[in-house]
């Protein structure tokens, strides 16, 4: 894939991960901010998405606040991997599916309206492959942001923000599943998704304000394809730190430049050790294992063993599932 050159497009993509306009006319108000039209805005982002360097603009939320998820793995036989890999990917819940370096080989986040559908899910794949399958559910996140700068790829995300459920309200569930599958490309997007679910705009728009405001919602802009814009050497890193070293060893790994994701996950005993996650989007294998070295060399992390998984393949990257996809489709 070509490097990304013009510089709107740069302004586009940098500026927009985040902090997405919650106005009738957003793709207006980025307009006069990079410097063009709204319909080249629009224009451009048709374009970028066209050619596979973003899924998507719309949400992210908050994991396991207003619906649930897991990251889970299984060992697939080479010969029957690409079998495996369809079974996986064509559940509904499935957004994100990996080929990774390591025995469990096969890594995939399923999710769903609640955990007895993710739960559905994994039953589904073990019986569908026959294989068993580690589910290593969330403890806490460190930093799930997961935001990528075409100027600068060490700057550091901001630090998850507190979530407020109590402000989730009954019809948030299908506004946000609208959000996570991605708005729609055009003037008024917000509108559009209030027809769709039959609501009024103005409601719509106030609802989705209080869900970034509650941390419900917890980025909201450009959902970029990494791969696609050059960070194509990508490692998952799990580390066996001691429950006790937790409180202190997640935040400075979260903090590390160039870590990109960090989280707590429950061990399954006798098989996967591991209790804290990192993931590490670099340009190249070399740039990935320097940051890695720094990390494993920071205080918190001293002498804790760890292993590194590079991901070799995506089969699936898509929105989360938060409703019914009959519902908000």
């Amino acid at each position: 894939m070509e490097r990304i050159c013009d510089p709107i497009d740069i302004k586009l993509l940098d500026d927009w991960q985040r902090d997405f306009p919650l106005v009738e006319q957003p793709f207006a108000e980025i307009g006069k901010k990079v410097g063009c039209e709204e319909a080249e805005v629009l224009s451009r982002l048709e374009a970028l998405k066209s050619s596979g360097r973003i899924s998507r603009v719309g949400a992210t939320c908050a994991p396991n606040t207003i619906s649930a998820s897991t990251l889970a793995a299984l060992s697939a036989p080479t010969e029957t991997l690409e079998s495996v890999a369809e079974i996986v990917g064509r559940q509904p819940g499935v957004n994100h599916s990996y080929l990774r370096e390591n025995h469990w080989n096969l890594w995939f986040v399923a999710t769903g309206p609640d955990r007895a559908h993710v739960d559905r899910t994994l039953d589904t794949i073990r019986k569908e492959t026959g294989l068993k399958v580690l589910d290593l559910r969330l403890v806490r996140p460190f930093n799930v942001d997961l935001g990528f700068r075409m100027t600068d790829d060490t700057k550091t995300a901001p630090a998850p923000r507190p979530v407020h459920l109590d402000r989730f309200q009954d019809g948030d569930r299908d506004i946000l599943q609208a959000l996570t599958t991605g708005m729609p490309l055009c003037e008024r997007p917000f509108s559009r998704i209030a027809e769709d679910l039959g609501r009024d705009p103005v409601e719509v728009l106030s609802r989705i304000s209080t869900l970034e405001g509650a941390g419900i919602i917890s980025r909201m802009g450009v959902i970029v394809r990494h791969r696609a814009l050059g960070w194509s050497s990508n490692a998952m890193v799990v580390w066996n730190v001691p429950p006790e070293q937790m409180d202190a060893a997640g935040p400075a790994l979260a903090a590390h430049p160039g870590v990109t994701l960090c989280y707590e996950r429950r061990p399954v005993d006798g098989l996967w050790p591991y209790r804290l996650y990192c993931m590490i989007h670099a340009k190249s294998r070399g740039k990935a294992l320097d940051t890695l070295e720094k990390a494993a060399h920071l205080p918190e992390l001293a002498g804790v063993p760890y292993q590194v998984l590079f991901s070799s393949r995506c089969f699936k990257q898509t929105g989360a599932m938060i409703a019914d996809r009959s519902v908000a489709a």
